[in-house]
């Protein structure tokens, strides 16, 4: 009844809004995706689009299918992937999502090694999930997901790689930098820079000043490590980043790192991946890699 044609179909009306657009992208013509549909419609007994002028719009019941095209597709690309490797004797692809936006570097040793080993794998690494990455590794369109926020679902396996503390990042010349620690009201009147991320998401808020009901005096977005820190060792704000990152930068930059109050932030760097997919040697090895690199 179902067939794979059909969730593309529909998944291109979705898409693309009127017949003659999902037709260009599937490469096929105008009468031949209307049989199909009328074909399953006949089948099903009902309707699954609607006319509305130029565009088409989706029934409930179409809706319900495009809602399973939008999981089961990327399953069939992926395995038809790994058939094409398999076939042109090529041992895999490893894509990988990113969360943790200072843990670029850190993977960069991860893979630098990894890829001595496993010299034709077909790697991968995408990093505009920001907090999405999820999803994507649910449908397939990554296989490895690393972040220190797991959402934790019966799906997926978060292996711990490393932990870190996470700190306050302040110049040497700040008036805070001879201090072990901070609390959350000298922060008052301090401009933060962080990544263009939720700040609900953002651990200094979460965990430090929001339970204490503080805040600071401005908060910046800044897409890059290396220009964050600049801002900061001019002393134009502070910032909070991993503790082995700081440690990196302060050998050639005037900054110090400050614990967030006497207990600190402990932070671990996880490696999400699918349930089914442990048996993998390839991907068991990249994670064996990471937990070996600091």
């Amino acid at each position: 009844m179902l067939e794979r044609i059909h969730l593309e179909i529909l998944s291109a009306i979705k898409e693309h809004g009127t017949l003659t657009k999902a037709a260009d992208s599937l490469h096929l013509s105008q009468s031949a995706l209307s049989h199909s549909i009328k074909k399953l419609e006949s089948q099903v007994a009902t309707q699954i689009w609607k006319k509305e002028g130029r565009n088409l719009r989706l029934t409930a019941a179409g809706e319900r299918i495009q809602t399973l095209a939008s999981r089961v597709l990327p399953q069939f690309s992926h395995t038809e992937l790994l058939l094409s490797q398999i076939a042109k004797g090529e041992a895999g692809a490893l894509r990988i999502g990113m969360e943790c936006h200072p843990c670029y570097q850190w993977l960069l040793r991860v893979i630098h090694p990894y890829l001595q080993r496993w010299p034709n794998i077909d790697m991968d690494v995408k990093q505009e999930f920001q907090f999405g990455a999820l999803g994507a590794l649910l449908s397939y369109e990554i296989d490895v997901l690393i972040t220190p926020d797991p959402l934790f679902k019966p799906q997926i396996n978060y292996i711990p790689v490393f932990g870190y503390e996470h700190r306050l990042v302040v110049c040497a010349e700040h008036k805070l930098a001879d201090q072990e620690f901070v609390l959350p009201e000298q922060l008052a009147q301090e401009v933060l820079f962080s990544y263009p991320v939720e700040p609900l998401r953002l651990d200094i808020f979460s965990q430090f000043l929001n339970p204490a009901k503080c805040s600071v005096k401005k908060h910046k977005n800044i897409e890059t490590t290396e220009i964050m820190l600049q801002m900061v060792a001019a002393n134009r704000g502070v910032c909070a980043l991993p503790g082995w990152l700081v440690d990196e930068h302060a050998k050639s930059m005037p900054i110090k790192s400050l614990r967030f109050g006497e207990k600190g932030i402990n932070k671990q760097i996880y490696v999400g991946i699918r349930n089914k997919e442990q048996q993998i040697e390839y991907l068991m090895d990249f994670i064996s890699q990471a937990k070996k690199t600091k």
